[in-house]
């Protein structure tokens, strides 16, 4: 526990499964803000995708809780396999060499919220290197709306850089997919 009563919890598919309320819980808050605007229908879809994202190679979590368990933030992905269809979501297409998956390269931050009281106060920095400390990627890749200039700010001071834009799903708001390096020989 850090002097401000947040711990941050990595974890695993079984562990994140066992806290699904609490991850529901932080993204139903942080998504109903705009620019996301997410409302309960949304919230139920993204968590029917949950025990499936869970059984994915290379799952990891972290979930950050007061010290009396209050869920605070959460952060969870997965490696994109060789028939991921990210890439194809690009509105310009990437050279063949970045689209390369392996089931291994890729580390997808598939999504990462920190709840409005607890801003502001290093949770998502810890939330994120949590979770990165789990990954044996060489990369990992996210997409980001690109009106969440807090979130967007927070990606690049960590090392993230834009590659493309694309809409999840081929839907929707315009989003930057961005990659961080974390092993520039792949190793």
């Amino acid at each position: 526990m850090t002097s401000d009563g947040i711990v941050v919890e990595p974890m695993d598919a079984a562990a994140a499964l066992a806290a699904v309320e609490a991850f529901t819980l932080v993204y139903a808050e942080v998504f109903a803000e705009p620019p996301y605007d997410e409302d309960a229908a949304d919230v139920a879809a993204a968590f029917e995708r949950f025990p499936t994202q869970t059984r994915r190679p290379g799952f990891a979590a972290a979930l950050a809780r007061t010290g009396t368990g209050e869920p605070v933030g959460m952060a969870f992905g997965h490696a994109l396999t060789p028939e991921t269809a990210w890439w194809d979501e690009l509105t310009v297409p990437v050279p063949e060499a970045m689209r390369r998956e392996d089931g291994e390269r890729t580390f997808a931050l598939m999504e990462f919220a920190v709840r409005e009281a607890w801003r502001g106060r290093g949770v998502a920095q810890r939330l994120h290197t949590a979770l990165l400390a789990q990954v044996r990627a060489e990369r990992v890749l996210l997409n980001v709306h690109q009106e969440a200039a807090p979130a967007m700010r927070a990606y690049r001071s960590w090392g993230y850089e834009r590659v493309g834009e694309a809409k999840a799903w081929g839907v929707g708001d315009l989003h930057d997919v961005m990659i961080l390096t974390l092993r520039p020989d792949g190793g």
